[in-house]
């Protein structure tokens, strides 16, 4: 008959094909996952950023923000505009 030890070696290494073979699909979902968000960023429909403007909207809200902060240093400074 088969040995004791052999069982347990063989039951141990089955157990580690399969945690294997699952975490190699999880991998590749994420793969694929993150492949799709590229793919999507790439033709111009990128997931919308917070308060729900577009990566062109929050370019133009960055440059405002820029700009106010210029103003309140200017101001802070004792410069006029």
């Amino acid at each position: 008959m088969i040995s004791e030890t052999f069982q347990i070696v063989s039951a141990g290494l089955f157990a580690v094909a399969i945690i294997a073979v699952a975490s190699l699909r999880g991998w590749q979902g994420w793969l694929s996952l993150k492949t799709r968000e590229l793919d999507l960023i790439t033709a111009g429909r990128a997931p919308e950023i917070e308060g729900g403007a577009g990566s062109g909207m929050a370019r133009i809200e960055i440059a405002d923000l820029k700009e106010r902060i210029r103003k309140l240093e200017a101001i802070a400074a004792g410069v006029d505009l």
